[in-house]
């Protein structure tokens, strides 16, 4: 497979770099070194379709990142867009709400276990936090327990201490647990008894950088009973896993109902909104606080939504999702295998962490492993949970298993101490 060269991309960052902090900041902050090893991946994209994207340079690649998760049906989905377009036509951001609000808090109610309610925002950020300050007014209490290395956004509550920007007070009411340790958290609870609005935290532990780890069988049906004897809510942040691990919710894969969920990324197939849904004892507090954005009830995402949501339904993309990444890890695996070196598959295969396993425990042969991957078509992350949308063909998964072999023995050349003894 030819390399791929970015020249068009690093002439755009160069223009970027002048007016725009980073050059590139987020999911992509090449000033915050997010893209290990540089010049391995495209920097600006032209275009995009199904499962694929096109850089600057006229590169294709299998998009595995699915635009960090929105991706659910595949880039302009036929379907979603006839949806989005059609009311564009009648009017998007205007002064008096379309009804297609309505229509689209209906679908989230029918569709989502846990929801008698929906409230709509436009980032996943913008709905955890309207979860904190609900769980706050509905119970009268200040600390919120969040787990350890759970991310909820960017909001400076949900930050650690000593990020730039972030003073102690904004967090001084946070506590902090390990997942999946409910003892841990059981005693977190018994000290701090009374004080606990809410329990925030992602349905399992898919987190950058590190395996994921799903949570023990009986560990959600404990919280929720804890959190019920408690008075304390239990708030699932399902922005990133949400529609891939249940269509009805994460927590109603796990066999309960979260007091609040919030969802995102995939609700609206890259359409920009969010949503918090909930339970309806839980409806009143959220009407009390004057929480809003100008863009928040723009109509052509919440239309898009809808097409979204009973695509989904329509086809079982859950089904299609996990059986397209089960094949996927099961061939990176056997690929690993072939070649003697050890790689983890961590996590929902629909939302996959992969790591390529070295025995000195250095992230360095798995970065540029994944670099080598993505300068032959094949668009990974090396630090962040990927995803499957429902267009990936069986095609794309040989291609797929093809580059990560080729790229392996790249690295392996270089990194000769990874083999597995």
């Amino acid at each position: 497979m030819k390399a791929y060269q970015y020249d068009k991309s690093f002439a755009l960052y160069d223009r970027a770099e002048k007016v725009v902090p980073c050059g590139l900041y987020g999911h992509l902050g090449v000033g915050r070194a997010r893209l290990n090893p540089m010049g391995c991946y495209p920097l600006f994209a032209d275009r995009a379709e199904g499962t694929y994207i096109w850089d600057a340079d006229g590169n294709r690649f299998i998009d595995y990142a699915c635009a960090y998760g929105p991706n659910v049906l595949g880039y302009q989905d036929s379907d979603v867009e006839e949806a989005a377009l059609t009311q564009q036509k009648k009017g998007n951001c205007t002064t008096v709400v379309s009804p297609v609000m309505i229509e689209c808090a209906e679908e989230l109610v029918k569709t989502v276990d846990s929801a008698d309610w929906a409230f709509f925002a436009k980032n996943g950020g913008d709905v955890t936090t309207l979860a904190i300050m609900t769980a706050r007014h509905a119970t009268g209490r200040k600390r919120i327990i969040m787990m350890k290395h759970g991310y909820h956004g960017v909001t400076q509550w949900c930050q650690k201490p000593g990020t730039p920007g972030v003073m102690n007070e904004d967090v001084c009411w946070n506590l902090y647990a390990d997942f999946n340790d409910y003892e841990g958290l059981k005693k977190l609870v018994e000290r701090y008894s009374g004080e606990i609005a809410g329990i925030i935290s992602m349905p399992y532990n898919h987190i950058s950088h590190y395996d994921n780890v799903m949570p023990e069988d009986d560990y959600w049906k404990k919280v929720r009973k804890l959190c019920d004897e408690n008075g304390i809510l239990l708030i699932i942040d399902d922005v990133r896993a949400g529609f891939r691990m249940d269509i009805a919710g994460s927590d109603h894969y796990f066999g309960i109902k979260a007091d609040m969920l919030t969802l995102g990324k995939a609700i609206a197939n890259g359409w920009n909104m969010s949503a918090l849904v909930g339970q309806k004892k839980w409806k009143s507090a959220v009407e009390d606080m004057n929480y809003t954005g100008s863009y928040w009830l723009s109509a052509v995402p919440l239309a898009a939504s809808v097409a979204t949501l009973r695509k989904m339904k329509e086809i079982n993309a859950v089904k299609i999702m996990r059986d397209t990444g089960d094949e996927l890890l099961k061939g990176l695996k056997e690929v690993a295998d072939v070649n003697g070196v050890r790689l983890s598959a961590t996590g929902l295969s629909s939302l996959f962490k992969i790591i390529l396993k070295d025995p000195n425990e250095s992230l360095i042969p798995h970065q540029e492993w994944v670099g080598e991957m993505v300068r032959r078509g094949v668009y990974i992350s090396h630090f962040h949970n990927m995803f499957t949308n429902t267009m990936i063909t069986k095609e794309d998964l040989q291609y797929t298993f093809d580059a990560a072999d080729e790229a392996l023995k790249i690295i392996i050349k270089k990194y000769p101490e990874i083999l597995v003894k």
